[in-house]
């Protein structure tokens, strides 16, 4: 017989810009796994706050230090700053010392308000989170130091960027000419180890169709390893999309000022469109138009439905 939804945990699906938040209650100590990105930060605390019904929070969580998924934890620690924050342990010293460049956002551009660390999260180690205990496991690819969550009994994963029901996140350190995508392998083959029947993926809805969607992780990851051309580009789309995202729409100009500043996206279009790299910005751009991601009108582009 399958398994029974924990009525402990609470998901709140969010759009793309942030990540989803999961929220452990109960009986147990209260937590929150990942807060999304900054300027959803007011919405992220009221909507746990809602939840809460007055009870304080016990715990601040993020799977992994990218903007999306701690952006609002400032926030979260203002609200309740009687939180124990715990990071994983690989991105401690660059969250305690604050390090932009280490943490990946001002390589790609984005927002993320320093917030304070408490304590580590450990892989190897156990978690009691709401009602039940929690298993913390490393989970390299997207993010070197990145880590999933794991309850054996109800047989539920926080998956974070490591798999979604549509593949997973960038692999940022192939970006930075470090080879990771070995690393993706060996998550996805853990995560079949452990046959979680929800998984919570750190974008999108919940799902149940976990082999589906390790095969289909796989599959792209395949095309990556033998074209990792076809990986830089997806990558390039991805944080051209995500700051549309954040900004609904920005002249062309503005946007391949960004792009041009930008440390990832610098790599990810030099030699594609001369010194500037505006013509790749350009050709980026008509991709995402063509996807319905983006359109262009008046020389704005603006973030598509």
């Amino acid at each position: 017989m399958d398994p029974v939804w924990p009525p402990d945990v609470v998901v709140f699906e969010r759009g793309w810009l942030s990540s989803n938040n999961v929220l452990m209650q109960g009986d147990g100590t209260t937590a929150l796994v990942d807060s999304g990105y900054c300027t959803h930060a007011g919405q992220t605390v009221a909507l746990v706050a809602s939840a809460l019904h007055g009870r304080t929070l016990d715990l601040l969580l993020a799977t992994h230090t990218h903007s999306d998924h701690c952006g609002g934890h400032a926030a979260m620690q203002a609200r309740y700053p009687e939180a124990h924050t715990l990071v994983p342990q690989g991105q401690y010293q660059a969250v305690l010392h604050w390090d932009a460049v280490a943490l990946g956002h001002s390589p790609t551009g984005q927002q993320c308000p320093p917030f304070r660390p408490h304590a580590a999260l450990r892989p190897g180690s156990e978690l009691p989170l709401g009602q039940r205990v929690w298993q913390v496991h490393a989970a390299p690819g997207h993010e070197a130091h990145a880590v999933l969550l794991f309850e054996p009994q109800s047989r539920v994963l926080v998956s974070g960027d490591a798999l979604w029901q549509q593949g997973f996140g960038v692999v940022f350190p192939e970006l930075d000419g470090v080879h990771a995508f070995d690393d993706v392998a060996t998550t996805l083959d853990l995560i079949e180890r452990l046959q979680p029947h929800w998984v919570i993926p750190g974008h999108g809805s919940v799902f149940t169709q976990v082999p589906a969607a390790i095969a289909h992780a796989r599959q792209r990851l395949h095309r990556f390893v033998h074209d990792p051309e076809q990986h830089r580009h997806y990558a390039a789309k991805v944080l051209l999309k995500f700051k549309l995202l954040e900004c609904g729409c920005l002249p062309m100009d503005a946007l391949v000022a960004w792009a041009c500043s930008t440390a990832y996206m610098q790599q990810l279009v030099r030699g594609d469109g001369g010194p500037t790299g505006a013509d790749a910005v350009h050709a980026l751009v008509r991709d995402l138009e063509r996807s319905g991601a983006a359109r262009v009108q008046g020389g704005v582009v603006f973030d598509g439905e």
